[in-house]
């Protein structure tokens, strides 16, 4: 295929659908469809308004900015590589983030319930001094965090130095230096002992059957990142145990844990998990409050 053959936005979009869906690609990266990822990576790659596709699907492109799509096309359907990863960039609401192969792809749930400052179980927003993320990855979580609480302080950990040089790039881009910290630690292995108001994690929850049928896509994002153990639930009952300790005395955990609400439920019988409400469902985020770990 030459890049002769198209001369529009429009023939490059109808192409990569039909090339994007000939090869089963999956779409959990962002977009949820071949032509909402087509016309992702179309704009993207010519440096044009993401949410402006229809003024320009009938723009005659240059032989070169053809090309560039048609490699653009090529990588994602052959290699099967995220999009994030092919463009460096991921979204999460109005937030765009830097991406590379040492961090999974953000697409965090609880990113929806910041905003709401999560009401209303906070009650009082203002008085949130300290926040926690635990696997912070990107940096994602802590960014926005830093917006919802304006007078917190964010500590932000990962196991992993290279995800954490990610995360630095993003708190840089985000100018929030001053109120984010970026902590090298195994959970809360170097967390220093101070009480935190609201503790967040978006930790590796794939139990072991599904991490052996994940589409190949997933294969490309840092395994360590994904693989919960057996159940999924390693870290998360690691979390949980470290919390009661780590809470001021009104403060909640946020944990997500994605399809295996019925791993983390028997995971934790003498706990009443209270599921807040999410655009994949009722049952991908669980909270604790203090009163209850520490019971």
């Amino acid at each position: 295929m030459t890049p002769n053959n198209f001369t529009t936005i429009r023939d490059l979009l109808r192409y990569a659908v039909t090339r994007f869906n000939t090869a089963n690609l999956f779409f959990g990266h962002g977009s949820s469809n071949a032509f909402d990822e087509a016309a992702y990576l179309i704009l993207h790659t010519l440096k044009l308004p993401l949410d402006k596709l229809d003024p320009f699907l009938d723009a005659h492109l240059l032989p070169d900015e053809t090309a560039s799509v048609l490699q653009m096309i090529e990588r994602r359907t052959t290699e099967r590589v995220p999009a994030a990863y092919l463009t460096h960039e991921a979204w999460l609401g109005n937030y765009r983030f830097y991406v590379d192969e040492r961090v999974i792809v953000p697409r965090s749930f609880i990113a929806e319930l910041i905003p709401d400052q999560f009401a209303p179980w906070v009650d009082d927003p203002e008085s949130v001094a300290n926040v926690l993320d635990l696997c912070t990855g990107s940096g994602c979580l802590p960014i926005m965090l830093a917006d919802a609480f304006p007078n917190a302080q964010v500590d932000a950990v990962d196991i992993s130095s290279d995800a954490l040089a990610v995360a630095r790039r993003n708190v840089d881009d985000y100018q929030l230096q001053d109120r984010i910290a970026l902590i090298e630690s195994d959970l809360y292995t170097n967390v220093s002992k101070k009480k935190y108001n609201l503790i967040v994690s978006n930790p590796p929850y794939v139990n072991a059957d599904s991490m052996n049928k994940l589409p190949q896509e997933y294969r490309h994002e840092p395994q360590l990142a994904l693989a919960g153990g057996t159940d999924g639930m390693d870290l998360v009952r690691k979390i949980v145990a470290g919390a009661a300790e780590r809470l001021t005395k009104n403060g909640i955990l946020v944990v997500e844990i994605g399809n295996e609400r019925a791993f983390a439920e028997a995971a934790f019988p003498d706990l009443e998990l209270t599921w807040l409400s999410t655009s994949a469902g009722d049952d991908t985020v669980f909270l604790l409050t203090a009163d209850q770990l520490k019971a």
